[in-house]
């Protein structure tokens, strides 16, 4: 754990998650000594670097390799981060090489397995706490196409709306074309409101490719971020979606964010048969 001068805050570290570029993937701060912050300045903290979180952690003395994880965003604190999880743990296998660490959040405990080295660089899998899928009612389908400006004959039949969850809730909808994802403006106010009604952490906005790849956006506005370039909660939510949608045991799925914004990132899914739980792969990398 790095060390603090007495009556110091301890500085954040910045990270750029899902991405071997620093200028790509998704800037996440990262607190690797959280015991000193007040809830309050871990959220002012949280705005005044402005990513969509920051992870602030406190090691757990009694569990090696132990950490109680939050995350706060410039808003509000969020139940689960994907991008920042990824992010903290690859600082900690900088620090104090690869192997498992284990993550206490506010969601439920998640396994972080960090893997390379300094000279090739590094990568973690998270493993989320279970996956479940629920119905969307159509109103609020209605109401959150209005916030988007999207008309519902735009949307991908073959992907239902859903509302997932594998540590945060993302409500899943799929357009029918890449130039539909690709063109994203939308009512803020409008979309937040909906958002907080359903206890919604980012809207999975999804095109499929094929069967195994996706290109995905996350609006964020309940975040006070309009949008997250790369977001491992939602990575994980839609691969329970998939898998209850399409029956699937294991599979490898590639999702492709953050282009649209000019910060391309990476997210590797895996489902494993027999387990509720879905990995999240990523690399990060320091920003400056």
């Amino acid at each position: 754990m790095t060390s603090t001068a007495p009556g110091r805050r301890p500085e954040p570290l910045h990270y750029a998650a899902f991405t071997a570029d620093p200028a790509g993937g998704n800037p996440a701060g990262v607190v690797l000594d959280a015991a000193p912050f007040t809830d309050e300045e871990r959220l002012g903290l949280a705005a005044r670097l402005g990513y969509s979180e920051t992870a602030f952690l406190t090691a757990d003395p009694d569990r090696p390799r132990g950490y109680a994880v939050r995350y706060f965003s410039p808003l509000a604190e969020v139940p689960f981060c994907g991008h920042a999880t990824i992010a903290a743990a690859v600082a900690l296998g900088e620090r104090h090489g690869p192997g498992e660490f284990l993550f206490t959040t506010p969601a439920g405990p998640v396994p972080v397995a960090v893997t390379g080295s300094a000279a090739d660089g590094y990568r973690a899998t998270l493993t989320s706490v279970p996956a479940t899928v629920e119905d969307a009612a159509e109103a609020d389908v209605a109401e959150a196409l209005a916030a988007l400006r999207w008309r519902a004959e735009e949307l991908d039949r073959r992907l239902p709306p859903r509302i997932a969850y594998a540590g945060a809730r993302h409500l899943v909808l799929a357009a029918a074309t890449r130039a539909r994802l690709a063109d994203l403006d939308y009512d803020f106010d409008a979309l937040a409101a909906l958002m907080r009604r359903l206890d919604l952490t980012t809207l999975q906005l999804v095109w499929e490719q094929d069967a195994a790849t996706y290109h995905v956006r996350d609006p964020f506005p309940v975040g006070g971020v309009v949008e997250d370039p790369a977001t491992g909660a939602a990575a994980a939510a839609f691969g329970g979606y998939l898998r209850e949608l399409r029956g699937l045991t294991t599979a490898r799925l590639t999702l492709h964010q953050g282009e649209d914004l000019g910060r391309p990132g990476v997210l590797t899914v895996d489902l494993v048969e027999g387990d509720g739980r879905v990995r999240v792969t990523g690399r990060a990398v320091p920003m400056g």
